[in-house]
């Protein structure tokens, strides 16, 4: 499994933020980030989402394997926008009509 901990340590240092830099970008405690690198914890899927928009990534691109990039085309990127924007309920709607196309 990746470790997402060193992963948002190498997206910050090619930046040259500082963990208070990322926090602020990400709107996220600094105390919040620094607590994940002392427990060695999993931050939350918000949070990694925060994370992300500060880095101007995808959370795919952040859990990819390899130094590969994943990208995304403007349709699947305005895909998972909107995506984003749906209760659970839409999103289980749009998937089980998805499966029905296949």
């Amino acid at each position: 499994m990746k470790d997402i901990l060193a992963t948002i340590t190498a997206y910050r240092l090619q930046r040259k933020w500082t963990e208070y830099q990322l926090a602020e970008r990400a709107g996220l405690p600094q105390s919040t980030i620094s607590s994940w690198y002392v427990k060695n914890a999993v931050p939350s899927l918000s949070s990694l989402n925060k994370i992300c928009n500060a880095f101007g990534i995808t959370l795919s691109q952040l859990f990819a394997e390899g130094n590969e990039p994943v990208a995304l085309t403007d349709a699947q990127r305005k895909l998972l926008e909107q995506w984003s924007k749906l209760s659970e309920a839409q999103q289980n709607v749009v998937l089980a009509l998805i499966e029905t196309m296949q």
